[in-house]
């Protein structure tokens, strides 16, 4: 009813201009003294004809219209299909979507571009600047002060960072280089806690640990980076206590920490790029992008992360790790 009536609303100026002609033939007829009769039956004729002319209008209308919402489903390569112009004023129309869609394309096709050169430069800079972070770490391997153990922690915070670079810029990038296989989800936690043993020691944080005993179809690489950067969150905002390993139900890991937990404010916007939240704000060092990094790689894995949190109590990240329908390759 509602396209019916936006049709109306179209060509009311013809119905318009068909009544007025009607009218002007009454009144020249009765100024004439004629039959009122002689007007009245072709104007019903021509109503009669003209109606019929507006629901065969309207039927093609309704068609097009439905051909065009079809294709503004489409994506702009894909919006190929229209149909063929029958006035001057839809050719002009179907000209300036033409020379739209060209200028998408061409600035995509720009825009891809350079973001390849801008991947491929970071790439080859983050390989880079990992030999003289190899070279800090062989030289302070020597030293055993407290020093050189604080120095060992900063160049592995620096080696985390870089790795963020490149995995950002890689997200959405066609060498995210996914390979899903089944994997021991203990071997994966464990090599990541590994790195993190130094900060557990100095910082005086009790790890507990149980045994999860499954295994998960993942990517290795991406989820060992996933956890790592949970890890890295527990610890920073962990001034006392411990930090929880487990495995919550079949399917669900769970990092526990004592910390000062995340704001109720704050805890729906935590994935969010650059979002920094209180503590962020307090202390003017996060990016806020280690957790939207999280939830990004959860998603191309097929997984999915969730936080809760009391204020000054603690935060509970949990992965669920269940898949269905991935292929192991």
């Amino acid at each position: 009813m509602g396209l019916y009536k936006m049709y109306l609303r179209q060509h009311r100026r013809l119905i318009a201009v068909f009544f007025i002609f009607c009218a002007i033939f009454l009144v020249v007829f009765a100024l004439y003294r004629l039959p009122i009769g002689a007007v009245l039956y072709p104007m019903l004729l021509c109503a009669v004809l003209g109606g019929g002319i507006m629901v065969f209008d309207y039927q093609r209308a309704v068609r097009k219209h439905g051909r065009l919402k079809e294709l503004a489903m489409r994506s702009a390569e894909l919006m190929e299909g229209f149909f063929e112009s029958e006035n001057w004023l839809e050719a002009d129309y179907r000209k300036i979507i033409e020379a739209l869609r060209e200028q998408l394309r061409s600035a995509k096709d720009t825009m891809n571009a350079n973001y390849s050169d801008m991947v491929d430069y970071y790439t080859i800079w983050v390989h880079q600047v990992k030999t003289p972070i190899a070279a800090l770490r062989l030289y302070l391997e020597g030293e055993d002060s407290e020093n050189a153990r604080k120095m060992r922690e900063e160049v592995f915070r620096i080696e985390q960072y870089v790795g963020m670079v490149l995995a950002f810029l890689r997200l959405d990038s066609d060498s995210t280089d996914y390979i899903f296989a089944e994997y021991d989800l203990d071997e994966i936690v464990r090599a990541a806690v590994k790195k993190f043993a130094g900060q557990f020691i100095r910082k005086k944080i009790s790890l507990i640990y149980e045994p999860l005993g499954i295994k998960v179809v993942t990517d290795e690489k991406w989820l060992s980076l996933c956890i790592e950067q949970i890890l890295s969150n527990a610890l920073k905002y962990t001034r006392s206590g411990s930090v929880t390993i487990r495995l919550d139900g079949a399917w669900v890991l769970t990092v526990r920490d004592t910390g000062i937990g995340i704001a109720p404010e704050d805890l729906p916007r935590v994935f969010e790029k650059g979002y920094t939240g209180y503590h962020g704000r307090e202390d003017k060092k996060a990016s806020g992008i280690g957790l939207y990094l999280c939830r990004r790689i959860c998603e191309n894995l097929g997984h999915s992360i969730s936080v809760t949190s009391c204020f000054g109590e603690g935060t509970n990240v949990r992965i669920d790790l269940e898949q269905k329908g991935v292929r192991v390759e």
